[in-house]
C-alpha cells in the first residue's frame, strides 16, 4: 500500500478495521473452543491470522515508506490504529494458548 496512493485517515481506518476484524474472529473463536467446537475455533483463529496479517503489511508498509525518507505523519488516529494492531495481535496470540487449554481438559 503506497501512502500516495491513500490518504493517512483511510491508511489509519484501513488498518483499524482489519485489527478489530483480527480480534473480534480471536474472541469467536475462543467462544467456539468454550463450546467444545474446535474445528470451528481453528478456522476462526486462521481468518483472524489473515485479517491481523493484512493490518500487518500495512504497518511494514509505513515503516519501509518512513525508512526510505518518506515520514509518516503521526496523529491521533495513526497511534490509534497502532494500538488496535498491536492488542489484536496480543489477543490472538493469548486466545490460540487458551484453546490450547481448552484442548487439553
Amino acid at each position: 500500500m503506497e501512502q500516495n496512493n491513500m490518504d493517512l485517515e483511510t491508511i489509519a481506518m484501513t488498518l483499524v478495521g482489519n485489527a478489530g476484524e483480527g480480534r473480534s474472529l480471536a474472541f469467536e473463536a475462543l467462544n467456539e473452543a468454550k463450546k467444545g467446537n474446535f474445528e470451528k475455533a481453528e478456522q476462526l483463529l486462521k481468518e483472524s491470522q489473515k485479517r491481523t496479517l493484512a493490518a500487518h503489511e500495512i504497518q511494514t508498509q509505513l515503516i519501509c515508506n518512513e525508512a526510505d525518507g518518506n515520514k509518516t505523519e503521526m496523529n491521533l488516529l495513526m497511534v490509534h490504529a497502532q494500538d488496535h494492531l498491536m492488542t489484536s495481535m496480543l489477543a490472538r496470540e493469548l486466545i490460540t494458548e487458551l484453546i490450547e487449554i481448552y484442548k487439553n481438559k
